[in-house]
């Protein structure tokens, strides 16, 4: 193993060239997570429980790509808030 200008090279392959990435998407996910809280939160009011429907998958968007970083948080904050809004739309029958 070399140590090259903090490379890791590895026979052909050289790692850490893109470390700052799964950081990146962690933050992304949290944004996104906020995102889906702002319009779950308008969803609550009643009558529109429909808008749920286009909430949940944004926040599968944000649980896959909290999936791809480095750490938990962002993942966690869209699983929690899928949970929350799917209890919602199906106390809501599906459309209130």
């Amino acid at each position: 193993m070399l140590r090259k200008r903090g490379f890791v090279c590895l026979g052909l392959a050289t790692h850490r060239r893109y470390s700052h990435v799964p950081v990146m998407l962690n933050i992304v996910s949290i944004l996104i997570g906020l995102v889906t809280l702002a319009a779950g939160l308008v969803a609550f009011l009643p009558l529109l429980g429909w808008l749920n429907w286009f909430v949940i998958p944004v926040g599968i968007v944000g649980a896959a790509v909290g999936a791809l970083s480095s750490s938990n948080g962002g993942r966690n904050l869209n699983i929690v808030l899928i949970v929350i809004f799917t209890l919602r739309l199906m106390l809501g029958g599906g459309i209130f």
